[in-house]
């Protein structure tokens, strides 16, 4: 029998579930692709320590990452995008169409939406030690997340952590929302899977960890109103075959 994929994961308070944005869509990937793998949850303090021995940290890169995972072979790969071209490559069917135009569409806007004065990087660098973090990750976070801004998180202000990032992130969020629409979903490219939806869903999916209220917030920004007709609502529903799994 050969040996399952190890996929390395953050892990979050109990109850242990998925919650961070990359490894979301590796889990998604997994799950849609039916390969065996089982969860290797990792704290950021340990992800060096875990690694450093094991391969080298990827050109480019500043350090460490998660996800990676651990092929049958025993080879290592890091960072989401390189895990699924591979996966996508090794196991071609179902595929996940790395080639939409939409994905590359969805990555910028993500990457609009994770940043501060165009996005929520304030409400989630604010709300991840406070929501989801076991204690021994908060003081990495807190640390190399105030290294990343520039000064300490405790110094965010209000309109940072919520007030005007909401109304900044409006207009891509709703600039999402109009290319969900472009076709008759529940998916961007209708009713195909492509990674577009894993990015997309990952990341309603890491918003959802945060409790209700944040949630309908980020829905009720999308300019589609909050009922089930709500597209976003709409792709979550569907990708929930490949999202169940979300602990082990």
């Amino acid at each position: 029998m050969s040996q399952p994929v190890i996929l390395f994961d953050l892990p979050s308070r109990d109850p242990c579930k998925c919650w961070s944005l990359n490894p979301w869509k590796t889990r998604l990937l997994l799950n849609f692709k039916g390969i065996d793998y089982k969860t290797e949850w990792t704290e950021y303090p340990d992800i060096r320590v875990k690694f450093q021995d094991k391969f080298p940290i990827p050109e480019g890169a500043a350090t460490y990452t998660i996800p990676t995972v651990k092929l049958p072979d025993g080879k290592y790969i890091t960072d989401s995008i390189k895990i699924a071209e591979y996966i996508e490559e090794h196991y071609p069917s179902p595929s996940i169409h790395l080639d939409s135009p939409y994905v590359p569409k969805i990555q910028k806007l993500i990457a609009t939406l994770m940043e501060l004065g165009t996005g929520l990087r304030g409400v989630f660098l604010a709300l991840v030690p406070e929501r989801l973090l076991n204690p021994k990750s908060v003081d990495y976070w807190m640390e190399t997340r105030s290294k990343m801004l520039q000064r300490p998180l405790s110094e965010l202000t209000a309109d940072e952590r919520g007030g005007k990032a909401w109304d900044h992130a409006a207009k891509s969020l709703h600039e999402v929302t109009r290319l969900l629409k472009e076709n008759d979903g529940p998916f961007f490219a209708g009713k195909t899977v492509t990674y577009a939806d894993f990015y997309w869903a990952g990341f309603l999916l890491f918003f959802q960890r945060f409790g209700t209220e944040v949630f309908e917030k980020l829905i009720s920004c999308t300019g589609d109103g909050e009922g089930a007709d709500n597209v976003h609502l709409k792709l979550l529903e569907a990708v929930k075959p490949w999202s169940e799994r979300d602990d082990h």
